[in-house]
């Protein structure tokens, strides 16, 4: 196979499948041949990245991760997709090694919401607690000049739950959970932005076609730039 990219996923399972969903139905396919061509690692075995961020005595997801990276080095794609936000903790690694270009989500993500808001503003970061803690996404978010709100701890336990009590244990997309958290966000904290960092925040916001709250989902972003990559990869060749 040539011209294909490689998906770094399985962290978790259903989050990696909204995402190729997304870049399956985004593209303007009439036939088969009209898809994309890739690899999908669905790693479901590497340990919980938050909790090795919070505490390092926990099982370490780089050794599983490198292995990965080490496999994909053999394959040879154009690029790697990194599916997981928290996994961007080790971002820097990851890129070291291996010569293949690895996508950088919150970045790319900064940089798209720059581009939509060049005035800036105070903008919500919603992720996993090792997410929060990495601080990968507030970097990326103030290099921008935004006002980057972390949540506090009663917002982060709704947060939590939502991903982890409901989409990763009981596989349940609670929309009014969630919209109770933008409530949050945007009618209580007077935030004019807010970026999903977590697939299974993103896997929740697919299922609606009309969110009153301008969100800005960092999986989507990462779909389409995906998307431009692979075509451009296949019309220069």
């Amino acid at each position: 196979m040539e011209n294909f990219f490689s998906i770094l996923g399985g962290m978790g399972t259903m989050a990696t499948e909204s995402f190729v969903r997304l870049i399956n139905h985004r593209v303007k396919a009439h036939k088969d041949q009209d898809y994309l061509n890739y690899v999908l690692f669905n790693h479901a075995t590497v340990p919980d990245r938050t909790a090795y961020i919070l505490d390092h005595e926990a099982d370490s997801p780089l050794p599983y991760l490198l292995d990965d990276i080490e496999k994909q080095n053999l394959l040879k794609p154009n690029f790697i997709v990194l599916t997981c936000n928290t996994a961007h903790y080790f971002f820097d690694i990851i890129q070291g090694a291996t010569d293949i270009p690895v996508l950088h989500m919150p970045r790319e993500t900064a940089q798209k919401l720059k581009q939509e808001n060049p005035d800036g503003g105070k903008v919500a970061f919603l992720g996993t607690e090792g997410s929060v803690k990495a601080g990968v996404y507030q970097r990326e978010l103030e290099k921008q000049g935004f006002d980057v709100l972390i949540p506090d701890k009663e917002l982060q336990t709704k947060v939590n739950n939502l991903i982890y009590r409901d989409v990763k244990e009981k596989g349940f997309v609670n929309r009014e959970l969630y919209l109770e958290i933008l409530s949050d966000v945007f009618d209580v904290l007077s935030c004019q932005h807010v970026v999903l960092g977590c697939t299974e925040l993103s896997l929740v916001q697919e299922t609606f076609k009309d969110v009153p709250y301008p969100v800005t989902d960092a999986q989507s972003i990462l779909a389409d730039l995906t998307i431009e990559l692979a075509l451009k990869s296949r019309s220069s060749n």
